[in-house]
């Protein structure tokens, strides 16, 4: 497979590219970015041509897929115009910036019989894949509550234009924060992992803390807290935050009926099981990534991505049904306007 990269920011450097690199059988056949010298930086890392513009690579038959990274408002346009070339799509998170652009990316798809996964590497994480075995297995009995909080310091720390001229705080580049941002991902995990679907959120968002080079608040929110409500009777909240400035936060708390289920809790053991009976299980398998790793490793998403093209089999990144996630998500944007619960 030979695949090309849009846009070359952290995620792209950190990530896809990384990854790609890493990956048997992937050719990199280039990368294209608004600020060339970012093209030239990974194609000094990772081989391939540099490409003038999206849509010489889209025309470049040679290219069999690509990985969107781009930033968030460009991700509809950029993911339907390749699917329409014929290209399979992996588009990073989160999906699109409207429940509209989203459902046209997966009927772009189904029309032209090409593959479209969104980069949500949670499901894929070691401890999570472990404890959806052992919930559908009825290990652990029911989900009743949860909660999950995915915290860090900030996107400006760590994107590839760092401080606070970053695209993530503008509202025109980013359309939402770190409720999006971050949210996305625990939205995601914890439909996932319940195994039901979301029909009531109620959510709060605010600017706490972070401001643009002028001193005023930024135009996204930078904190955010949300209640959830599935059709199986779960309930349970999701935490977001751009400042959680001593160390990140990426944990979930599973509230079972036979014992509780602490994920990525503890920097040593990934996975912990307190039964009902008070016994405690612990285990190494894995620790989260953070924003601070110099150390690049593997998401386990452009695996996933290559191997169910390559396999023709259905993806657990597959965009039909993380679409349904992030309808979850503009729920709760609606939610945070009016101040009430809304239904997805």
């Amino acid at each position: 497979m030979k695949v090309g990269i849009i846009g070359c920011g952290s995620i792209a450097k950190q990530r896809h590219g990384y990854e790609y690199f890493h990956k048997d059988g992937v050719e990199i056949g280039g990368f294209y970015d608004r600020m060339t010298e970012r093209a030239e930086n990974l194609v000094g890392l990772y081989g391939g041509r540099i490409y003038a513009s999206v849509e010489e690579m889209l025309a470049d038959a040679s290219i069999d897929a690509v990985s969107v990274c781009v930033a968030n408002a460009a991700h509809a346009e950029i993911t339907i115009a390749a699917l329409n070339a014929g290209k399979h799509v992996l588009c990073e998170k989160p999906m699109a910036v409207s429940e509209q652009e989203c459902e046209a990316m997966v009927a772009a798809a189904k029309k032209n019989g090409k593959r479209l996964m969104i980069g949500h590497n949670q499901r894929l994480s070691p401890a999570h894949k472990r404890a959806k075995e052992l919930l559908s297995e009825g290990r652990m009995g029911r989900v009743l509550t949860f909660q999950s909080t995915f915290g860090h310091k900030g996107p400006e720390m760590w994107s590839a234009d760092q401080g606070n001229h970053t695209w993530f705080f503008r509202k025109a580049d980013a359309s939402f924060g770190s409720m999006a941002d971050l949210g996305i991902h625990k939205l995601d995990l914890v439909r996932y992992l319940v195994g039901s679907e979301i029909t009531s959120v109620f959510s709060t968002m605010s600017v706490l803390d972070k401001k643009l080079p002028d001193g005023s608040p930024i135009e996204v929110d930078d904190n955010s807290v949300e209640v959830l409500q599935f059709a199986n009777g779960t309930v349970g909240t999701v935490t977001t935050s751009w400042t959680y400035y001593g160390e990140e936060c990426n944990a979930t708390v599973l509230y079972c009926e036979k014992g509780i289920m602490k994920l990525y809790a503890d920097p040593e053991y990934s996975l912990q099981i307190v039964n009902a009976d008070g016994s405690t299980e612990r285990y190494a398998l894995d620790r989260m990534q953070t924003n601070d790793d110099e150390q690049m490793s593997s998401s386990g998403v452009i695996d996933e991505f290559v191997d169910a093209i390559l396999e023709d089999r259905p993806s657990i990144l597959d965009a039909e049904d993380i679409l349904r996630s992030m309808k979850a998500v503009f729920a709760c944007l609606r939610s945070a306007e009016v101040q009430k619960p809304v239904q997805p």
